[in-house]
């Protein structure tokens, strides 16, 4: 076996993964930052979710300014980190997608976000009506424990299927608890619910918990068993 082929065998790393999705034009000093961030979440026990299944797609939304507080919270960090517990799960849930229909896939816009970055964000927004949208720091969200995922689902080819309202969509079209009143309204529409009663099916399949308010928010474990059992993410 020629060295090229054992260097093909061996199991490729975070920081590789990471890596190679780096455009070459990106300076080194973003690479350094970036991989600083990754190595961060893996000291503390975080797993990026491409290590065990690579067919997720991942979009996080907060590693680009084109997102509600029109900042970049996670330095250009690309990869979905999680709570071991949590990434099982969202591994389980997208192959209960899978056997369903083969040619969509989970997207994922938000995973484990480190106590540091919800400070940022929070004081991004104290002083907007968002506030109400962020949790305080001081009490700690799931997301911090690595235990909760903002997702949809997407076609392969990377085109979200409609859910009725964006990511992170502040009004109550965003809710999952009145939805057939909200197409009565003509907020939502029949397709629109059967795709959001799909992620549903998958994820809850799989051991997650909705959340009422938005529809993209599932927790891995409660917040109880989050607080016993994890550690904030620093």
């Amino acid at each position: 076996m020629s060295c090229k082929q054992k260097q093909e065998d061996r199991p490729i790393t975070p920081q590789e993964v990471i890596a190679d999705s780096i455009p070459q034009e990106v300076p080194q000093v973003q690479k350094t930052v970036k991989s600083s961030l990754a190595r961060s979440l893996e000291d503390q026990g975080m797993v990026d979710i491409h290590t065990l299944d690579k067919s997720i797609l991942v979009d996080l939304k907060y590693a680009a300014a084109d997102n509600f507080t029109g900042v970049v919270l996670y330095d250009s960090l690309a990869q979905a980190y999680l709570h071991p517990v949590a990434a099982a799960k969202l591994v389980k849930a997208q192959q209960l997608l899978k056997d369903i229909d083969s040619g969509y896939t989970l997207l994922v816009y938000d995973a484990a976000r480190p106590l540091s970055v919800q400070r940022k964000m929070y004081d991004v927004v104290r002083n907007t009506p968002q506030k109400a949208y962020v949790a305080n720091p001081d009490r700690i969200g799931m997301h911090n424990f690595g235990m909760a995922v903002d997702l949809t689902i997407s076609r392969i080819d990377g085109h979200p299927l409609d859910m009725g309202t964006p990511f992170d969509f502040f009004g109550k079209a965003a809710g999952i608890n009145q939805e057939e009143q909200l197409k009565q309204q003509g907020l939502l529409t029949q397709e629109q619910i059967e795709n959001r009663r799909l992620l549903r099916q998958v994820m809850t399949g799989a051991g997650f918990i909705t959340i009422r308010g938005e529809w993209w928010h599932f927790n891995a474990v409660s917040q109880s068993e989050a607080r016993r059992t994890a550690r904030v993410i620093e």
